[in-house]
């Protein structure tokens, strides 16, 4: 990065232009900071989000864990730490805008929040959500857990 003209780095180019203006990559590069030897951060990053080398782009590591991340090379427990902290950050914000407005405005509404919420997860699980009359969500129970492919669900349960 040193060699690369102060408008192109990824840190200078984010204040000078905004963050629109940035890729994929370069952001995660902002938030890794430093690569390591052999490789810089950018290729770093660019290898995180790849299809064959890391988890496919931004949802693919959004729904990845600290414990996926330590096949990385170069990712300590720090970057792992804060990488992991950043996901979360960003789920949680999605979740209170989508608390705060008509989210069920759709079925794919439904779909984008059952999977903001559950696809990371290592299990099955069985969820109900509780709407009020415009559709905006009360509440979200997991009320069963189960393996990696199934849960049971008992009706006089629910």
């Amino acid at each position: 990065m040193k060699n690369t003209p102060a408008d192109s780095r990824p840190r200078e180019k984010l204040l000078t232009r905004g963050a629109g203006a940035l890729s994929d990559a370069e952001l995660l590069a902002i938030l890794l900071r430093t690569g390591i030897v052999g490789k810089g951060v950018l290729q770093m990053a660019e290898e995180l989000l790849d299809s064959k080398l890391g988890f496919g782009g931004i949802a693919g590591l959004h729904n990845t864990t600290a414990e996926d991340l330590k096949r990385i090379k170069g990712l300590g427990p720090a970057k792992r730490a804060e990488l992991v902290a950043v996901l979360e950050l960003a789920r949680r914000a999605l979740a209170e805008q989508m608390q705060t407005r008509t989210v069920f405005e759709s079925p794919n509404a439904v779909k984008d929040y059952l999977q903001l919420h559950l696809a990371h997860k290592t299990y099955e699980v069985f969820a109900v959500l509780f709407v009020d009359a415009q559709n905006r969500m009360l509440a979200m129970e997991e009320l069963f857990r189960g393996t990696l492919t199934q849960t049971s669900v008992y009706p006089r349960e629910v």
